[in-house]
């Protein structure tokens, strides 16, 4: 079983920052992939950003030049870190891992999210 715990959301102004963590925690053998999505009510939940076993990035449109996805070597810690955020990111943000849990045992994990405000 793995599971993941996501904090660092809040309540930020516009212009503001805020720093994501996610940590895992379980029986896992190897990492493929992290990300985080991002959820408003009535919509689709959406990348923001995803970061492989390799190191390799991706990153919403949205997200670029914004927010800086990074993971501590090892691959159990995550983080996105968000800068001159704006009212249109306000959503309910989830981190999620691709991983092994076995040799040839892999799923897809979520956490249960971190709700990110923007509002003056």
């Amino acid at each position: 079983q793995v599971q993941l715990m996501e904090s660092g959301g809040g309540l930020v102004q516009p212009g503001g920052s805020l720093r994501l963590s996610c940590v895992a925690s379980g029986s896992i053998l190897s990492t493929v992939a992290m990300g985080w999505y991002r959820q408003t009510p009535g919509k689709d939940r959406e990348l923001v950003a995803s970061i492989n076993s390799g190191g390799g990035t991706n990153y919403a449109d949205s997200a670029k030049g914004r927010f800086t996805i990074s993971r501590i070597s090892g691959g159990r810690t995550m983080y996105l870190q968000m800068n001159s955020l704006t009212p249109e990111d306000t959503a309910v943000y989830y981190c999620t891992m691709r991983a092994y849990i076995g040799p040839s045992n892999w799923g897809d994990y979520w956490g249960q999210g971190t709700q990110v405000t923007v509002s003056s």
